[in-house]
């Protein structure tokens, strides 16, 4: 008769670590994407990540009830499967700059403001790109990602301190940046 109230626990156990693992997905979903699309800055290979990021979670369950903030601590494992892909693949596919300019077109723009527009997406996108990885990463996830200090750096596993400090950095340096760009167009 024990042994059927410990098979009876055990499965009520991994019941309750099921649907909390549910609820996490639910929750989070739409955040996972953003941030492994942020990194990766590709349609399939976002998805992948975050699919992998989920299964991450699902490995770990046992430790997701001891967690106090949960978004943080699934932000924090998408981040690393992200950047983990990132490191892995080295292309740059069509498909982002095509979303890009997708989002950038409105109907009410006129082909020059379109195109100028994208052109200057394309740069800020480069000047980005150029930023040391320990500014570049905060200012995107607070920029494009519109995260909070606090969850950026539960993300990036740093203070809030930091977190503000590097973005204030990194915005200061695509400004400088800027500037000396659009000096050297009208200089010449």
């Amino acid at each position: 008769m024990s042994e059927l109230v410990i098979l009876h626990d055990r499965m009520l156990a991994a019941r309750i670590a099921e649907d909390t693992v549910d609820a996490a997905v639910r929750e989070h979903a739409r955040l996972v994407y953003r941030i492994c699309y942020c990194v990766l800055r590709n349609h399939q290979d976002a998805e992948d990540a975050t699919q992998e990021t989920f299964l991450r979670v699902l490995r770990y369950r046992a430790k997701l009830e001891e967690v106090r903030d949960r978004r943080s601590w699934v932000a924090r494992i998408a981040w690393r499967v992200a950047c983990d892909r990132r490191r892995g693949a080295s292309h740059v596919g069509l498909e982002e700059t095509e979303d890009t300019i997708g989002r950038l077109r409105s109907s009410f723009a006129s082909a020059d403001e379109v195109l100028l527009g994208s052109e200057m997406a394309e740069l800020l996108e480069r000047l980005m790109a150029g930023l040391p990885q320990k500014l570049r990463d905060p200012l995107v996830l607070s920029s494009l990602e519109e995260m909070s200090p606090g969850d950026i750096a539960g993300v990036l596993d740093i203070s809030e301190a930091a977190v503000r400090s590097r973005i204030a950095r990194a915005r200061q340096m695509l400004k400088e940046k800027l500037a000396s760009l659009l000096e050297g167009k009208h200089a010449s």
